[in-house]
This record gives C-alpha cells, sequence and structure tokens, in this order.
C-alpha cells in the first residue's frame, strides 16, 4: 500500500485520467445511450443495438475502420500494463507471465464455460421480461475479412477489458488501501457501466461476470485465463451468430 500523500494523490489521480480517457468515458456514453433508449415509445426489448457495425461503404476502408478500433483497445490495455511498469509492476506480477500456457488455456475455457451459457441464459430472461435491448453481436457486411475481423476484435476487447479493470484498476486500489471486495466490487460495478448501452440486464450480467472473474485473479493472480475467457466466449458471440442467425429463428 502506497501511503506517502503525494504518492497517493498522483495514483488516484492517474487512474481518473486513464478510465476518462478508456473504459470510463464508455460507461458514460453507455448511461447517456441507456437514458436516450428508456425515452423513447417502444420498450427496451423491441429496441436494437448492434455491436461491430459496419463503418463505411467501401470495403476496404470499412475494413481499415475495424482495425483501427481493435488497435485503439490495444494501446488502452498497453497503456495500463505500461503505467504498472512505469511503478515496478512488471507484466508477471499481475499474472501475465508465459510460465502457464497450458493452465491459462485450460483456465480460459473453464472461465468461458462456466460465464458464457449462463450469460446467454440470462440475456434472453431479461429481454424477455424486458429490461433489456435486443443485442446484435455482429452486423458487419458479407466480405472475406468479416470472420477474422470479429475474432480479431474479441481478442481486443477481452485484452483492453481485463488488463484495464482487473489488472491495473484492482491494482491500483489496493495500492490506495482498498480492500480486496471493495476493490472486486468497484472493478464489478465498472465493467458493467460501460454495457449499460445494452440495458439493465447488461449491466447485471456484466458485473457479475466481473465478480466472478476478479476473484478469480485475485485468488489465482493470473490474469491470461481471464483474458483468454473472454476472447472466447465474444468469438462464439460475434462469429456464431454470424454464422446462426439466418438459421435459428430466436436470434435476431
Amino acid at each position: 500500500m502506497v501511503t506517502d500523500p503525494a504518492e497517493r494523490r498522483a495514483l488516484a489521480i492517474e487512474v481518473f485520467l486513464v478510465f476518462a480517457l478508456t473504459l470510463g468515458l464508455s460507461g458514460v456514453r453507455s448511461l447517456l445511450s441507456l437514458l436516450d433508449s428508456l425515452l423513447q415509445p417502444e420498450p427496451l426489448s423491441d429496441q436494437t443495438v448492434a455491436l461491430n457495425v459496419s463503418r463505411a461503404a467501401a470495403n476496404l476502408i470499412d475494413l481499415a475502420y475495424q482495425l483501427l478500433s481493435a488497435g485503439q483497445l490495444g494501446v488502452w490495455g498497453g497503456l495500463g500494463l505500461y503505467l504498472l511498469w512505469r511503478s515496478g509492476i512488471a507484466p508477471r506480477a499481475i499474472g501475465l507471465g508465459r510460465d502457464r500456457i497450458r493452465g491459462d488455456l485450460a483456465g480460459g475455457a473453464g472461465l468461458a464455460a462456466l460465464i458464457g451459457l449462463p450469460g446467454l441464459a440470462f440475456y434472453l430472461v431479461t429481454r424477455a421480461i424486458g429490461i433489456n435491448l435486443t443485442v446484435v453481436p455482429a452486423a458487419l457486411n458479407d466480405v472475406w475479412w468479416r470472420a477474422p475481423v470479429l475474432i480479431i476484435a474479441a481478442i481486443a476487447n477481452a485484452w483492453a477489458e481485463e488488463v484495464l479493470v482487473v489488472g491495473y484498476f484492482i491494482t491500483r486500489l489496493r495500492q490506495l488501501g482498498w480492500g480486496e471486495n471493495k476493490s472486486l466490487l468497484a472493478a464489478a460495478v465498472l465493467r458493467g457501466s460501460y454495457h449499460l448501452y445494452q440495458g439493465f440486464g447488461g449491466f447485471l450480467g456484466n458485473l457479475l461476470m466481473g465478480l466472478v472473474y476478479g476473484r478469480f485473479w485475485q485468488r489465482t493472480n493470473r490474469l491470461w485465463p481471464l483474458v483468454i475467457g473472454h476472447a472466447l466466449i465474444d468469438i462464439v458471440a460475434f462469429v456464431g451468430y454470424t454464422l446462426l442467425h439466418e438459421h435459428v429463428s430466436w436470434l435476431p
């Protein structure tokens, strides 16, 4: 724990600035999006929000946009790692070492299974009771690079979120003297906040995911399983939806 008042103040400012530029800002935007959805005459479940949308009519320009978005997420995670490294905390110290690859892969697959299927059921329930929007995981044009870009986007999302929200944020809160449970809850609420655009179900589902993932990291100090598990969940959601939505009646 950091006890020097000047260093504590510097850490607090750093955390504020990092999230004001990254996922904290996304959380505020998501809140505004949810408020806008609530003001619409249609119920939430009759409204649709799409992820991974096309951004340009020209396919190659659209590809460039998609790769830039993924690159931005990669840089966000890199920023968190860099700031920790500058303060003497190496990536290995937060569980990004390369010494337990098989265990990390197995742990990631286990976390994906633990969260993925219950998460889908939770989404369907919250949509059915009207507290969540209809989420379209992928809405890219049918082009040759669609599947690879969706996989890259899934990995980039997982990298940015797990490094910043778990590895960086909880570490900094520990240094500021926060207890494990308080830090865990703060990180989980942050994770839920930038999914508010999906509705209350998106917030609650990701808050629960944050509690599970955060506690796993606190107990094992391994971050790779979180990144791998999150990436697998998103890959299945993004690519699976693209392949199945025209063949499965309950998919939007």
